[in-house]
């Protein structure tokens, strides 16, 4: 049975990205290693040499009150296969399926928990990719056809250097 492995990172929604990154690079030291597109995600580590990010900045919390803070909460698992075998036992507890992609350097399969926080299970692919880009894959299909939405995703996002804008979203 799968298991997970540790906690990959914790995702925040924030009103100001700026600002907020400038809290965690500048007061706290940590690096920018991964951003989106349209500069709406920031991702830094506290050690880019052993992981590509410990926190993710997301654009997009609410004004109100109330607000949601977790954007995600992400958990590493040994392999593909058990990242498929999450997303099986999900699906049959009636968990509610988010969504299911390739990040390049990551396999994610994202669901809600019974009070609604988004709960990703990923397996590190071992392709480095700087980029924030997410494409679909069908953890239903075969694993060959998995990893090659992988493999080309990856080759759309290998260039981006760490803490850079891709130039536009992946596609695969």
């Amino acid at each position: 049975m799968p298991r997970v492995l540790n906690l990959g990172h914790v995702g925040v929604f924030v009103r100001n990205i700026d600002k907020m990154e400038a809290f965690y690079r500048d007061f706290l030291g940590m690096t920018v290693t991964k951003r989106n597109a349209d500069g709406t995600a920031v991702f830094l580590s506290g050690d880019p040499e052993t992981v590509d990010h410990e926190i993710a900045l997301m654009s997009g919390r609410p004004e109100q009150e109330d607000p949601k803070l977790i954007q995600q909460i992400s958990m590493r698992v040994s392999s593909l296969a058990d990242v498929r075998e999450f997303h099986r036992r999900a699906k049959e507890a009636g968990y509610r399926i988010q969504r299911t992609v390739s990040h390049a350097s990551a396999v994610g399969c994202y669901m809600f928990d019974p009070e609604g926080n988004v709960v990703e299970t990923f397996w590190l692919t071992g392709k480095t990719s700087w980029a924030v880009t997410a494409v679909p894959v069908d953890l239903d299909g075969p694993e060959d056809a998995i990893l090659e939405v992988v493999e080309r995703h990856w080759q759309q996002t290998k260039d981006v250097k760490m803490g850079e804008r891709p130039k536009a979203p992946a596609i695969v």
